[in-house]
């Protein structure tokens, strides 16, 4: 079973058929979305600041989400993924947008709609990456525009298929599918 800290009066709180991995830790100031799924030792830390996430968010495993005390908070919108070993740290990602495994996204920075980060990349404080822009590198940089229509495809898909994978943990019948 996920590991729910409530702090300073807080208690993480998720919407509908959300999937927490066992080893996943929520704590304090989290409110998530329906359909949403949080893998393996991810980390939402919610103790010194808010974090608000949308419906259909994946969290891949060993992520950490944590914020600025009484300085900055995390915003997800719909749809979003945040790939395996990701640091978030108080950002603000728009719907559709897809973080790349292993990238940190640091205070105040934003990813705009169906914005794709590359994995490994470092996304330096206060950054504002367009929508359907990608970007890449350490510190991240502009790379190209993607076609709106297909980011926002590939995007979805990918949201879509953490929402089936989470099924097989909750529905054991889909697992020979």
């Amino acid at each position: 079973m996920a590991l729910i800290i409530p702090v300073r009066g807080f208690t993480p709180r998720t919407g509908k058929d959300c999937f927490l991995a066992e080893n996943c830790t929520l704590v304090g100031d989290v409110t998530m979305g329906d359909e949403c799924s949080v893998w393996f030792n991810a980390v939402l830390r919610g103790d010194v600041n808010t974090i608000t996430i949308g419906d259909r968010v994946n969290i891949q495993d060993g992520s950490v989400l944590h914020t600025l005390y009484q300085k900055s908070t995390i915003e997800i919108g719909n749809d979003v993924s945040i790939g395996h070993n990701v640091t978030i740290h108080g950002a603000k990602i728009h719907d559709f947008a897809l973080i790349g495994m292993g990238a940190v996204v640091m205070d105040d920075a934003e990813v705009g709609e169906g914005a794709l980060v590359a994995a490994g990349s470092v996304v330096l404080s206060r950054t504002k990456i367009g929508p359907n822009e990608l970007w890449g590198g350490a510190p991240a940089k502009f790379i190209k525009m993607l076609e709106p229509e297909k980011a926002r495809e590939m995007n979805h898909k990918i949201a879509r298929n953490y929402l089936f994978y989470s099924k097989w943990y909750t529905e054991p019948e889909n697992i020979q599918e």
